[in-house]
């Protein structure tokens, strides 16, 4: 079973840029798909990006593609999402999530705790 914790949270104004780390712990992540998840207060969970095993293949939801970018670095067994002109509306708790197998479309099996981004105007 594979354990994920994100870090790289926090608060910025309009039109900054973040970027989030994924670290996975417990097996290597070289052959799971992988994908990023937010939550806004009140709102449900949705999806914002995901990228292949070899990393070759990424798909973004339309509010943040031409803004956010997908990466990872197998080597180092982790996810990365590079957030840039940020918009209030990005606010929301941002989880990592992982799927054994190459189709990034399906279902996640595991999750982080999720990191705070917040995006003041």
């Amino acid at each position: 079973q594979v354990q994920l914790v994100e870090s790289g949270g926090g608060l910025v104004q309009a039109g900054d840029s973040l970027r989030l780390s994924c670290a996975a712990s417990g097996r290597t992540i070289s052959s799971y798909s992988m994908a990023w998840f937010r939550q806004a207060p009140g709102k449900e969970r949705e999806f914002v990006a995901a990228i292949s095993p070899g990393g070759v293949r990424t798909n973004y939801a339309d509010s943040v593609k031409g803004r956010f970018t997908i990466s990872r670095d197998n080597a180092k067994n982790a996810v990365y999402l590079q957030m840039a002109s940020l918009k209030p509306e990005d606010t929301a708790v941002y989880f990592c999530a992982a799927r054994p197998g190459a189709n990034i479309r399906g279902g996640y099996d595991y999750w982080g705790q999720g990191t705070q981004v917040t995006v003041s105007s």
